[in-house]
């Protein structure tokens, strides 16, 4: 059962003076249009449609606010990289992304997703460089795992180890394999996110409990058999 299954789409923001007054705690999710990250949302909250999936590159421009618990929220940034996109929508989403990243103090981290099969490109760079200096987290999300075997999977994900192992401080950057389609990583990306949030993991015995517990425990002792 997904930890972020209560999540549902709160509201649209396209100035930071409209962002939800109430926040306490956000997590940012970036990544290249396409590389999967409204399927990131998606499977993090157990959902098909939470957050819109586009075949057209660039086609989410604004911030969109999904609501986690009260005033906790993931935040689904525009898709960077997109070639086709008309000068003024770029400028809009280095207009909204840039002082977002910068400035917001309820920023608890950001995800930054990229496809597996292409990590690491100069704009992931790009955008990590420049937000590294916030002193936030920088989770990343290796998608679309199952397109690569799993002895390819392992060659790319120690790589990039590798890569985050010259940044510095090990506890503020990290990295995992994550596939949408085959629920690749789920447990792995809670474990990281609801630390940022705040919000309290159920215990592996706790869960199987839950599981397990049948209808008629649910109303105390059962009626004896005459």
């Amino acid at each position: 059962m997904p930890l972020f299954q209560q999540a549902v789409f709160l509201t649209t923001v396209a100035n930071l003076r409209d962002v939800p007054v109430d926040s306490v705690c956000e997590v940012a999710f970036a990544g290249r249009s396409n590389a999967g990250k409204s399927s990131a949302i998606n499977t993090l909250a157990g959902r098909v449609r939470l957050a819109y999936v586009s075949k057209t590159p660039g086609r989410t421009q604004h911030l969109n606010y999904f609501t986690l618990a009260e005033g906790k929220y993931f935040v689904d940034l525009p898709g960077y990289g997109y070639a086709k996109a008309p000068e003024a929508i770029r400028s809009q989403w280095e207009g909204l992304i840039g002082p977002y990243l910068a400035h917001r103090d309820q920023l608890a981290g950001l995800v930054v997703i990229m496809d597996i099969r292409r990590p690491l490109t100069d704009l992931d760079f790009r955008l990590i460089n420049w937000f590294r200096p916030t002193g936030r987290p920088i989770h990343i999300l290796l998608s679309k795992a199952d397109k690569l075997s799993r002895q390819e999977q392992t060659k790319v994900l120690s790589s990039v180890k590798a890569e985050l192992a010259t940044w510095g401080d090990a506890a503020l950057y990290s990295v995992q394999l994550f596939s949408s389609l085959k629920k690749t990583g789920v447990e792995d990306a809670e474990v990281v996110l609801s630390s940022w949030l705040g919000i309290e993991r159920k215990k592996p015995e706790e869960k199987k409990k839950l599981e397990n517990k049948r209808p008629s425990d649910k109303g105390g002792p059962r009626a004896k058999m005459p």
